[in-house]
């Protein structure tokens, strides 16, 4: 999916300028959307990937001019909806009006330290020999998905070198749309700067990217 999260390399949106001694949240309503996604997460209706998708997958307009957390309650939302918790007219009155759907289960406020120290593994067992090993010379697929990915637009179609291996994890393009896992070898790749942005990128620079076994070809 080519949406506005997609920004590596675009011009016109200002410059990147990190708050000095930045708070972990800027008000208190903060907290709670972190809290209410993450244990809505945890019903276990919808996958990580799922959920990423429902944040990114918002009208530009929408995306570029919203907060952080409020990305991240605008797909909530979406999430709810899609798997019957809330319904249009329960978001347009603010409470409950129809019937919801019975989660799975509840994370309990006792079980939470728990829960966030046992994080969410994604590294499965390979099923196959890794196609590409440390040093390999490889090129992205150039390719424009209706669906997630994670491969960043700007790193399509480009020449990279393999620098590192990490083993089977779940391939989020297809768990964003209940597909199934289907693990693939995850590899880091390095780009030249100018392999990336062109000549006027700096010749020191280096972009290293996570990219999926499907998304590579060898060179």
């Amino acid at each position: 999916m080519n949406g506005p999260h997609d920004l590596g390399g675009q011009m016109g949106l200002g410059p990147v300028t990190p708050e000095k001694n930045e708070p972990i949240f800027h008000a208190e309503w903060e907290k709670r959307a972190l809290g209410v996604t993450l244990t809505a997460g945890a019903m276990g209706h919808w996958s990580i990937d799922e959920s990423r998708h429902a944040r990114e997958n918002r009208h530009p307009v929408d995306y570029l001019s919203s907060s952080y957390y409020e990305i991240w309650i605008k797909g909530l939302e979406a999430l709810l909806e899609r798997h019957g918790f809330v319904t249009g007219r329960d978001l347009a009155k603010g409470r409950a009006v129809d019937p919801a759907a019975t989660p799975k289960r509840v994370l309990k406020a006792a079980d939470v330290p728990a829960a966030l120290a046992r994080g969410g593994p994604c590294d499965r067992p390979a099923t196959a020999p890794a196609r590409f090993k440390a040093g390999d010379r490889i090129m992205t697929r150039n390719f424009s998905p209706t669906g997630h990915t994670r491969l960043p637009r700007y790193a399509r179609g480009k020449h990279g070198v393999i620098e590192s291996v990490h083993e089977a994890h779940v391939f989020p393009d297809s768990n964003a749309h209940g597909q199934g896992e289907n693990p693939q070898w995850l590899y880091t790749v390095v780009f030249d700067g100018r392999e990336i942005w062109g000549d006027d990128a700096d010749p020191t620079l280096t972009l290293s990217v996570d990219a999926w076994e499907s998304y590579l070809e060898p060179v």
